[in-house]
């Protein structure tokens, strides 16, 4: 017969009077560690849209659509719980750091189908004064006209982003598609790189 161990016998002791190691779930909620990795969530305020989240994610768990709709256009992004391998990867590379931010939700048992873990976030879109292309998210824009600060001022578009989020610029959404050459006054507007660099050349 083969006898406990002497430390074996103090866990069981210890096992009886403090009770099991193991947490009380799923009869109770159980709180991981401060450092667990679960499900990310997007943040509405925080998220520039740059798909940075999406290009480094080694499961494909999100992805973005870009949809034009009456003259308006938004990206959505979406990422796919039952997809996502908790690695970090989206929250380590975004560049604001908040944008998508891993929680400690661990819990996804659901009794509908894989496709309803998800969630979702809208981001307007900039598209260009002229060509009606798209540019980038609103967002992304007027965060890189912050970071610059003063320097936004060489390039136009960010100009007139930060003038406009100091309301000190009119917000012109009435743009419409250029029928004739582009004049020396459109270098002036939000364009794109390719009507940006054909206004420069041809006024």
């Amino acid at each position: 017969m083969r006898y406990p161990k002497i430390r074996e016998l103090k866990e069981a002791i210890r096992a009886i009077l403090k009770g099991p190691y193991t947490s009380e779930f799923p009869y109770q909620p159980h709180k991981p560690y401060e450092r667990f990795r679960g499900a990310p969530h997007f943040h509405q305020e925080d998220c520039i849209g740059c798909t940075a989240c999406f290009q480094v994610c080694p499961a494909g768990a999100i992805e973005f659509k870009d949809e034009l709709r009456s003259g308006k256009a938004k990206r959505t992004l979406i990422v796919h719980w039952d997809k996502c391998i908790c690695c970090g990867q989206c929250q380590a590379n975004c560049p604001t750091s908040k944008g998508i931010v891993l929680s400690q939700d661990f819990e996804m048992s659901t009794t509908e189908e894989h496709a309803a873990l998800f969630e979702s976030i809208d981001k307007e879109i900039v598209l260009c004064g002229c060509c009606r292309d798209i540019i980038a998210p609103r967002d992304q824009i007027l965060w890189v006209a912050r970071r610059l600060g003063a320097l936004c001022f060489s390039n136009a578009s960010l100009m007139l982003f930060y003038l406009n989020a100091l309301n000190l610029a009119s917000r012109d959404d009435s743009l419409k598609l250029h029928e004739s050459e582009l004049l020396r006054s459109d270098r002036i507007k939000v364009l794109c790189p390719r009507c940006r660099r054909e206004a420069v050349l041809k006024s």
